[in-house]
């Protein structure tokens, strides 16, 4: 029997939508390059805002109830020992998505980013009614998968714009670099190691599994808006 963890099969299968198109977006690579536009920029931190500070937090929540704690399992029971593990790693999801959300606040100001003046894309609603879906489902291997494969994605998408940065030895001092450096670090790594470790000690079907991870790379795809898109997007 192999020995490859579900994740690692996740990230090395092939998808309908490849997993370069959701990592090395030309959004990313712009960002990487130094030529991201402020506008464009601009446009994806408000589509990012509605989902870290609306859907997110209600995802998670929905994950967190969904928990089956049973009166019957033993303080030191395996499965118990399992639900407190996945009950911190969702507290301190939660917990950081609120320091997220005051640290789009906080570089927008810096920037001058105007956060208020887009409409919501079809990416972002279609990525919201996901998780809603998910949630609605409350299985909660699906839900941490899907949330492994969000996060996965972001730590794959900002160390690549990370590299390009310091590989150029161009905008050190910008917008791009500071969210690349949030979602590249030794902090974020180790919180999706730990989601990591919650999918793979699940006992969700691979395909099924599979599925959801193929969802989640089409949806962070089309998340990112293409070159100009801030044009068409003002209220």
């Amino acid at each position: 029997m192999s020995s490859k963890t579900l994740t690692d099969h996740l990230v090395q299968l092939a998808t309908p939508t490849p997993y370069s198109d959701a990592v090395n977006h030309p959004f990313l690579r712009s960002a990487g390059d130094g030529t991201l536009s402020n506008g464009l920029l601009s446009l994806w931190l408000s589509q990012d805002r509605i989902y870290a500070a609306h859907a997110y937090p209600r995802f998670i929540g929905a994950l967190i109830a969904s928990i089956p704690f049973d009166k019957s399992d033993g303080l030191k029971s395996a499965r118990e020992a399992q639900n407190q593990r996945i009950l911190k790693t969702l507290t301190f999801a939660l917990e950081n998505i609120v320091t997220e959300v005051g640290f789009f606040s906080e570089t927008a100001d810096t920037w001058r980013m105007e956060l208020e003046c887009w409409r919501e894309r079809k990416g972002t609603r279609d990525y919201v009614a996901e998780m809603d879906s998910i949630s609605r489902g409350k299985q909660l291997d699906d839900g941490l998968v899907f949330l492994w494969a969000m996060e996965r994605v972001y730590l794959d998408a900002w160390s690549f714009v990370r590299a390009e940065l310091e590989e150029r030895g161009v905008g050190h001092d910008s917008p791009a670099a500071a969210f690349a450096k949030n979602w590249s670090s030794p902090e974020f790594q180790r919180f999706v190691n730990d989601l990591a470790g919650l999918v793979n000690a699940s006992k969700i079907e691979w395909e099924r599994a599979e599925r959801i991870w193929a969802r989640v790379v089409e949806l962070e795809k089309d998340f990112w808006p293409s070159e100009r898109e801030e044009s068409q997007m003002r209220i």
